[in-house]
């Protein structure tokens, strides 16, 4: 086949998506039954399924083959890690996100922003406003430092403040 032909199908589908997507679909067959392998394509066609379909198992999949096709394929890693959170697949998330930091040229604040919400997902709110701090050494623009903070203050919302009723209690007591 054409690499040529092949690329056109994939540029056809990325030119289309999310805006027409029975475009997207159609280009991405084409291109997979080309080159069922070709990275580009199976990213696509997981962002497909986890964003517009819900169907985070198959996403998983085709996020898993566009990986071991490609390893150093950048823009795969922080839309697998969501789709493993979405799906509450924690311990699979860490992996990936331990890995995900050994990956020359990848966003490792964006990588940091992905450990706060697992770590916010599972409760540890001082862990997740520790990685969100980190993300932000990394920081490229005010826009990503600006979402940042907006993440610490959102967990930090979330921390119980730790009560202090026990002194009201005390009074309570000591008028009965």
């Amino acid at each position: 086949m054409d690499t040529n032909l092949l690329n056109n199908y994939v540029l056809k589908a990325i030119d289309a998506y999310p805006y027409d997507l029975e475009e997207t679909v159609e280009n991405l067959n084409y291109a997979l039954s080309y080159e069922a392998n070709n990275a580009y394509a199976l990213y696509l066609m997981g962002r497909l399924q986890a964003e517009q379909f819900g169907d985070f198992e198959k996403a998983k999949q085709y996020y898993a083959e566009a990986l071991a096709n490609k390893m150093d394929f950048q823009k795969v890693y922080s839309k697998y890690i969501l789709v493993l959170i979405w799906n509450e697949d924690y311990e699979e998330a860490q992996k990936l996100i331990d890995f995900a930091f050994t990956v020359k040229g990848l966003n490792k604040g964006l990588v940091h922003t992905l450990q706060g919400q697992l770590f916010e997902n599972l409760q540890a709110y001082k862990k997740a406003i520790k990685a969100f701090k980190e993300a932000k050494r990394f920081g490229y623009n005010d826009g990503f430092i600006n979402h940042v903070n907006s993440e610490i203050s959102r967990v930090k919302n979330k921390i119980k403040p730790k009560k202090k009723s026990s002194k009201r209690k005390k009074k309570k007591k000591k008028k009965k």
